[in-house]
């Protein structure tokens, strides 16, 4: 299903509050480009695990917003197109906590990304005013460095501590 994502990132500072609602996510990416990526992931609850395929599309110079398409797809093709997919995977525990009207989406990265822990905010317009919980740091949703595509590409580790 097509649909406008508006979503800002932030980093996460201090410790966060834990959450029994959390899922398992492990994505890969087919293609990556400037203006497009495709991802496959897969998402592991208590209950069941999913495979979903995504292209995003980004706006020119509008990095808040972005046409996303994204179908379910059989676990077993999603597990084969991972394994197809440029390295490193990204993977990532993602919790979700609820903070006034919104639900704060917090991604702890494992792997070649550990020790980065992001909290991504979904909003339904771009001007859209929010409140920050207090875990809540400084936002990075300019800084394509966050982004998941080029993560795969330069991951986290990889970085020297004067980029983090």
């Amino acid at each position: 299903m097509l649909k406008k994502e508006i979503e800002r990132k932030f980093l996460v500072q201090n410790f966060f509050p834990q959450s029994n609602n959390f899922v398992a996510i492990c994505q890969g990416y087919l293609q990556i480009r400037k203006d497009r990526t495709i991802r496959v992931r897969t998402v592991e609850s208590s209950k069941k695990m999913v495979g979903y395929l995504t292209i995003k599309k980004s706006a020119e110079n509008v990095s808040i917003s972005r046409d996303e398409f994204e179908i379910e797809i059989p676990l077993t093709d999603a597990e084969y197109l991972l394994s197809i997919c440029q390295y490193p995977l990204i993977e990532k525990t993602r919790y979700f906590i609820s903070f006034g009207d919104f639900t704060w989406e917090i991604d702890k990265f494992c792997g070649l990304n550990e020790g980065l822990i992001l909290a991504e905010i979904e909003l339904e317009r771009i001007d859209q005013p929010f409140a920050k919980p207090d875990f809540v740091g400084r936002e990075v949703t300019d800084d394509k460095r966050y982004y998941n595509a080029l993560r795969a590409q330069n991951p986290f580790q990889a970085w020297e501590k004067s980029e983090r």
